[in-house]
């Protein structure tokens, strides 16, 4: 990372994507049946944004919301958190995305999201219409496939910023496939590995690289990816492997396996983006490839533990301490609702 803080920045990271307002179930069970719902929002790009700021780097949300209340409930939440929103446009002919789902896990047959995002304002975001200075004074340009999954402009915009060019951020690349958003099921996989590969940082799931390129195990997923510096492996319950560039070449890969924790899952959203805010966090400062897995696997206990995609982050010098744990205590560690508070109250968390 080094190379990249040298460069005069107006952010630490600035994140770019589609937020939308999500409504959450007041009691479990199906869409049809919820009789009422929370307000909260949600955004792969933004929860990025608001973990990074919270946690005390400069970090800048760039997007695109209608000119409506939902609009204007998203700006204020996400700078409530700490996020720079100033580059977030207004589009008066478009309405903001929303989107409803249900308490149950993502990864069951019995959770149901219904988007209404179609025609956002988000969905016209285009190389012609975003702010790109805002985008490339960055230390580092975060992006997901989401946004590429959008529109054809959107699409657009993903090839331009991952393109070559001089004094480029370092661009981290969460992959995010999400098969549902694509209008041609056969395009999207092969335009997010082309993203992917063009980017310098890339978070990938073990599972979704095998749903969208058929290709299984760590060393397979490099093979498929063999550009960026640094690829993050997530395995879920097997813990995250990092392929580290240290040469020319993927033989100079060095390779970092970190166990994940043990967690007491309140709701499992949200943690994919907390993972990368943490791994991001800590590579700004520069942190080993360990420390730096362990502050993503931290970030996303906190998220874990609470039932929105969103809370504040356990306090830096908490999360170092927990972060520098040698491999046994880590291995023991335990994490439940409002283990982040323990910092304050001196309480332990380990438990075995």
């Amino acid at each position: 990372m080094s190379g990249y803080a040298a460069r005069t920045a107006t952010a630490d990271v600035v994140c770019l994507g589609e937020s939308m307002v999500t409504f959450l179930p007041s009691q479990p069970g199906r869409l049809a049946d919820v009789p009422s719902f929370g307000r909260g929002i949600g955004g792969a790009e933004s929860n990025v944004a608001c973990a990074l700021a919270a946690g005390g780097h400069r970090a800048k949300w760039v997007g695109r919301v209608g000119a409506d209340g939902f609009g204007d409930h998203l700006v204020d939440t996400i700078a409530g958190y700490g996020v720079d929103t100033s580059a977030v446009r207004r589009d008066p002919g478009r309405p903001t995305g929303i989107y409803f789902r249900t308490a149950t896990d993502r990864a069951t047959d019995a959770h149901e999201v219904a988007y209404y995002r179609a025609g956002s304002a988000a969905s016209a975001m285009s190389p012609h219409n975003v702010p790109y200075d805002d985008l490339l004074s960055a230390r580092v340009l975060h992006l997901s496939g989401i946004t590429a999954a959008l529109s054809a402009d959107c699409l657009e915009l993903l090839h331009d910023l991952t393109a070559p060019r001089d004094g480029r951020p370092l661009v981290s690349f969460d992959v995010n496939h999400r098969p549902g958003l694509w209008r041609d099921g056969e395009a999207g996989p092969e335009v997010l590995l082309a993203l992917a590969r063009r980017s310098d940082l890339v978070f990938v799931g073990e599972d979704e690289a095998e749903e969208a390129w058929g290709v299984h195990g760590t060393e397979a997923i490099r093979a498929a990816l063999p550009e960026p510096d640094v690829l993050v492996v997530k395995r879920g319950s097997d813990g995250v492997t990092v392929f580290s560039r240290t040469g020319d070449s993927p033989e100079t890969d060095t390779v970092t396996t970190v166990p994940s924790l043990h967690v007491d899952v309140v709701a499992a959203v949200g943690a994919g983006d907390a993972f990368a805010a943490g791994f991001l966090s800590a590579t700004l400062r520069d942190l080993p490839v360990r420390d730096r897995v362990r502050h993503g696997h931290l970030m996303a206990a906190a998220v874990l533990t609470v039932p929105g995609d969103l809370t504040g982050p356990p306090p830096r010098a908490y999360a170092d301490r927990l972060a520098a744990l040698d491999d046994e205590a880590w291995g023991t560690l335990r994490l439940g609702p409002g283990w982040t508070a323990a910092a304050g109250a001196n309480e332990e968390v380990r438990v075995t």
